[in-house]
């Protein structure tokens, strides 16, 4: 048993039949429209792109979010590639 109050979050991305995304192991649901959502995971930042899409059930405590609705890409952004970029901006 884990007496520890810190959850132990396992990262899985479930999709069923192309309209229900189920995302565990997410730690923050960052912007979010129709046709794009970002979260961060345990894995990293996590962009859905699709049609329609809303988030069903946002439970950042047990790291669960589902979303509905036309599932048309998942992907994972790269650390690097968002650290240069702020860098650039900051630099700017």
């Amino acid at each position: 048993m884990n007496t520890d109050k810190t959850p132990v979050w396992r990262h899985q991305v479930t999709l069923v039949d192309r309209n229900e995304l189920i995302i565990d192991g997410a730690t923050s649901l960052g912007s979010y429209d129709e046709k794009e959502i970002s979260m961060d995971t345990e894995s990293g930042m996590l962009n859905v792109r699709g049609e329609g899409m809303t988030v069903k059930e946002l439970n950042l405590e047990e790291g669960k979010i589902v979303v509905e609705g036309k599932i048309k890409s998942i992907g994972y952004e790269e650390n690097n590639k968002e650290r240069r970029g702020l860098l650039n901006r900051l630099l700017k």
